[in-house]
């Protein structure tokens, strides 16, 4: 009886240190442009699940976990700097099915430069990508605090970035969290006076975080840009909102 009740509680113990937060799901898949820029951003988010003590698992697969029984493992997919074109229809399908049951999703930077053909994926990125000049610094602005990850901004901070122009929003739902100050850099053309670098919104029974940064694969060590996205990793997987003021 001891010896059955020694090996349930270690059973009991090993599920209990298992257990996390949430279930993350990273994609990176690109039918575009490849950023080399991607294993970084992989191992940034597989070391905040270990900080922050949520589940992570990478692919670019789609055909492994782009239907309805693998994407339910997870209460966030994040589209790491995909590009191009990189669902077929029965996969697209069973994304939007997980968006519509609840399911949260993460864009980072090249997200918003994917599946222009899918009219509903474009209104859950909010913007989609129109072009960028060279790297450059310039100020980053905050636009609202209170949100999960944004308490460790400063409210102007100098950043280098591959600084994203976007097309007009899609979505009427936006709440936006950061800007770029477009007279500290030379945009080319450029968005006018607010040029938006990162968003969320609830989209179609689910949540939608975009964030334009993450070009640069050092980025990916700025402890501040990794909490922004972590809060924004957060909120899509829990809706749990934050306020820094």
């Amino acid at each position: 009886m001891k010896t059955l009740f020694a090996f349930l509680l270690s059973l009991c113990c090993c599920c209990c240190a298992q257990a996390g937060q949430f279930n993350v799901l990273v994609f990176s898949k690109t039918g575009g442009w490849h950023h080399d820029s991607i294993p970084a951003g992989v191992a940034a988010i597989q070391e905040l699940g270990k900080l922050h003590d949520f589940s992570v698992f990478w692919t670019e697969d789609p055909k492994r976990v782009f239907k309805d029984e693998e994407l339910s493992k997870y209460q966030a997919v994040v589209f790491l700097l995909t590009s191009g074109d990189i669902l077929d229809q029965p996969q697209k399908a069973a994304f939007e099915k997980y968006i519509k049951a609840g399911g949260g999703y993460v864009g980072v930077h090249s997200a918003a430069d994917t599946e222009y053909g899918w009219p509903w994926y474009t209104r859950l990125v909010g913007h989609m990508f129109q072009y960028h000049p060279a790297n450059q610094s310039a100020v980053l602005k905050v636009e609202d605090r209170n949100f999960p990850g944004m308490d460790r901004y400063a409210p102007r901070s100098l950043v280098t970035e591959e600084w994203y122009a976007f097309k007009p929003a899609t979505s009427d739902q936006l709440h936006y969290l950061l800007s770029v100050d477009e007279s500290t850099y030379k945009p080319v053309k450029g968005m006018g006076t607010f040029h938006p670098i990162s968003w969320y919104q609830q989209y179609d029974g689910g949540r939608s975080f975009y964030t334009a940064l993450g070009h640069l694969p050092a980025s990916y060590g700025d402890p501040v840009f990794r909490h922004h996205l972590y809060g924004g990793i957060y909120w899509a997987a829990t809706g749990n909102t934050f306020k820094a003021e």
